[in-house]
């Protein structure tokens, strides 16, 4: 089957616009979403973390279904959790189109989507008259910065994310703040320890209100960092999120580095400015989750996502310190099949 795949990857999807596949892909996701969700789920082991029970370590990131559409008919491939968002509290149409490439020759994607999402109040809206079914894949929600608030300015950062996590914690699994993609201006500048401290603080007490209003526990809340990073920030961070009781790290983000491509430079010139993705973010993001495990022993839940190709890779992650790992690229390269190869392969 994985032939197959590469076959009509290589002659049919590699030749339309990466975001239309993208969307004729989720189109079909969610046309056939009542036999997805009655398929045999494959199985796989399972993991405790962050008080919650995962029925496997793969997940799927944040990014592709980004207004929570299709993270049950996802749960059904075999993901263990799926990662809905990056909802912003704003409705918002992202950067200008072309804005996703593909890279084949590194089984890499280049993205400069810019949280292209329908806003919190309708993801909030959907998931309330959705209910779960029993058996599902545990459901993140990752939260950024609407596009026109200044990242210079506290109080207004505050109010944004703060709009998103009381409308959306009391959905959520776990809750994640994301502030490492590289395609809203000034959002990386969050990634500062002086800035995320009081924002972290700031959601923490919101979520928590949400969720005692829903009549729920405390949501376990998480901090997606940058691959580009320096060792030291990436330290400052472990630290930050120990002091503030955060139930765990997710580590990392796309690049905006180009450095060892194998692509030719006319072909990397041509996808243009954005994060990067898959295969070349292997290395740096497990040395960033190795680093991480190091500072916080048991302290804290780390999910390793970035260049997770294989079973192989997925297991280099975990041995690195993470409880849970998370693809999207991987799937893109790898098909429909590839959850359950990565499973197989684990097991």
């Amino acid at each position: 089957m994985t032939g197959v795949y590469d076959v009509l990857y290589k002659h049919g999807l590699s030749r339309i616009d990466a975001e239309v596949a993208h969307h004729r892909t989720f189109d079909a996701l969610k046309a056939t979403g009542p036999l997805l969700r009655r398929a045999k789920r494959p199985s796989g082991r399972a993991v405790q973390a962050m008080g919650l029970a995962f029925p496997n370590p793969l997940g799927m990131a944040a990014g592709f279904d980004k207004t929570a559409e299709a993270y049950e008919e996802l749960g059904a491939f075999g993901f263990g959790h799926v990662e809905v968002g990056t909802v912003t509290a704003l409705a918002q149409p992202g950067n200008p189109k072309p804005r996703l490439m593909r890279l084949p020759d590194d089984r890499a994607v280049v993205n400069r989507m810019g949280f292209n999402n329908d806003g919190a109040a309708a993801v909030a809206q959907r998931l309330g008259k959705r209910p779960r079914r029993p058996g599902g894949p545990v459901l993140g929600i990752n939260i950024g910065k609407s596009k026109v608030v200044p990242d210079d300015d506290q109080a207004a950062v505050e109010a944004d994310y703060e709009t998103s996590t009381r409308l959306l914690a009391p959905y959520a699994d776990y809750l994640v703040v994301n502030v490492s993609s590289p395609n809203t201006p000034g959002l990386r500048n969050l990634q500062a320890v002086e800035k995320l401290a009081p924002l972290l603080a700031h959601v923490r007490t919101i979520a928590d209100r949400a969720a005692a209003d829903a009549g729920r526990d405390q949501v376990p809340l998480l901090v997606k960092i940058a691959p580009d990073l320096a060792d030291d920030d990436v330290l400052d961070v472990a630290d930050l999120a120990l002091a503030q009781g955060l139930s765990g790290i997710i580590a990392t983000n796309t690049t905006i580095s180009r450095d060892g491509l194998r692509s030719k430079p006319e072909v990397v010139e041509a996808a243009g400015a954005g994060g990067l993705s898959g295969a070349p973010l292997r290395e740096r993001s497990t040395e960033v989750v190795r680093l991480l495990r190091g500072r916080v022993g048991d302290r804290l839940s780390l999910i390793g996502v970035g260049g997770i190709s294989s079973a192989a890779d997925a297991q280099e992650r975990l041995d690195a310190g993470a409880d849970l790992v998370q693809a999207y690229t991987g799937l893109v390269y790898g098909g429909p099949l590839w959850p359950r190869r990565i499973l197989k392969g684990l097991a």
